[in-house]
Formats: C-alpha cells, structure tokens, sequence
C-alpha cells in the first residue's frame, strides 16, 4: 500500500482570510517502508509574510521571492502524490490549504476521503496528552534534536516515524508471522496416509544365570559377613 506522508508551511492560518502555502515536502512510504522517493518544493506566495509565521519556519520574503508560483507546480505535485492515502498531522489544516491552493490555479481539490490525521489517531490512544508533533515525538523516543525550527520537509520525516508508531511500530506484521509459522508446525504434525514401514527386531538374547554362575553367586553371598537380610 502507497502512502504519501506530508507537512506544509504558510503565511498564517486561514487560506480563507487570503494566508498561502509557501512549501510542502512529502515522503512515500509503500507497506510501512519509506522508499526514499521524496517531493519538496518552496513556493512564492504573491504576498508578505507576517513576521509571526517566519519566526516559526525562517521564510522570509527575501528568500522566497525567486520561488516559483503553486500554480507554476501543481502538476508536478499531483502527479507525485497520486492516487495514494495523505497522512498529515492535524491534517484538516494541511488539506484546506493545499485544496485551496489548487482551486486557485484552476484544479480538482483531494477528496478528504484520502485523509489520514495522525492527530486524530493519537487522541485516540492518549487521551488527554500533549499532542504536538513536538510532544508525541518526545514521547515515543523520536530523534528531533536537528530541528531548530519548523520545516516541511523535516516535519515531514518526524510525522513518518510518528505514524509508524502511532499505528503498531515497525514490527505489526510479527503476530502474522508467528502465526503462520504455528499453522505449518501443525500441518507437519498431521498424520500421513503413507503406511509405517515395518521395522526389524533382534532376536532376544538369553539373560537366565547359568548352574555355574548360580554356584558362584551363592559362595558370595555365603562370604558377607553380618549381611542386612538376616537382621531381625
């Protein structure tokens, strides 16, 4: 199974209030495995960035005056996210800017269907916790110490080690391994049709005493003194 896991940047929190997504990096991950296949672009958002949001990710106008426009790279985008499940945390928030971004240049917004929340999953299995990617990384022993400040393509390569973790860890298929290890046990355990095949015996050997070993036998008894047996 193909799953795109992924983290965006923007100048703010609403792209209905006119706020825009200035990068996205996506990770492929194909049965829980990352493929190292990667997407990674900054985009030039037609407007200043609030000194806010670049105290959060670093990107300031400067840098990202000579980006290309989203328009400019939809395609490239879409064709690399495919048909693929996206896994984002607190991914209502990834998802209403990178489909607004793609109404604006003129295409198909992703079916939400396609949306998996990792902050969704981990409500669900630690109620009442931080759940910050900060946090949730601290709590399943994930490295973060190279991150300074917030960046997509980074965020994105912390959420996929989260999501493995939030979802059975790398070893979720070791129950079905064991399992099915114990079923063939069992079907070489099963009887056969195939007739046993007859086994050869050796002739008894003969083990009564001889009249001489008797004789020898009752001068050694004879021979013990103060023998147990005739104790009272």
């Amino acid at each position: 199974m193909r799953e795109i896991i992924f983290d965006t940047e923007t100048t703010g929190f609403d792209p209905q209030n006119g706020d825009r997504m200035v990068e996205i990096g996506c990770i492929e991950m194909i049965d829980r495995i990352e493929t190292g296949q990667t997407f990674h672009c900054y985009y030039n958002p037609g407007r200043a960035m609030p000194k806010a949001a670049e105290n959060v990710h670093g990107l300031s106008d400067m840098f990202l005056s000579d980006k290309k426009l989203f328009a400019d790279g939809a395609e490239e985008l879409l064709a690399f996210l495919g048909e693929s499940n996206l896994v984002a945390h607190n991914a209502q928030f990834d998802f209403n800017f990178l489909n607004a971004e793609l109404v604006l240049c003129g295409q198909q917004p992703i079916s939400r269907f396609r949306m998996v929340d990792t902050l969704a999953i981990a409500k669900s299995k630690h109620p009442g916790a931080k759940l910050s990617l900060d946090a949730l990384c601290s709590r399943y022993g994930i490295d973060r110490s190279h991150r300074v400040k917030h960046g997509a393509l980074l965020d994105a390569e912390l959420l996929t080690q989260l999501y493995i973790e939030l979802t059975g860890g790398r070893q979720i298929g070791l129950g079905l391994a064991e399992e099915a290890k114990r079923q063939n046990s069992l079907a070489n355990m099963q009887p056969t049709s195939q007739r046993a095949e007859r086994r050869a015996f050796m002739t008894p050997r003969e083990h009564n005493a001889s009249a001489d070993e008797l004789a020898r036998h009752k001068i050694f008894i004879e021979g013990i003194e103060n023998p147990l047996w005739t104790e009272v």
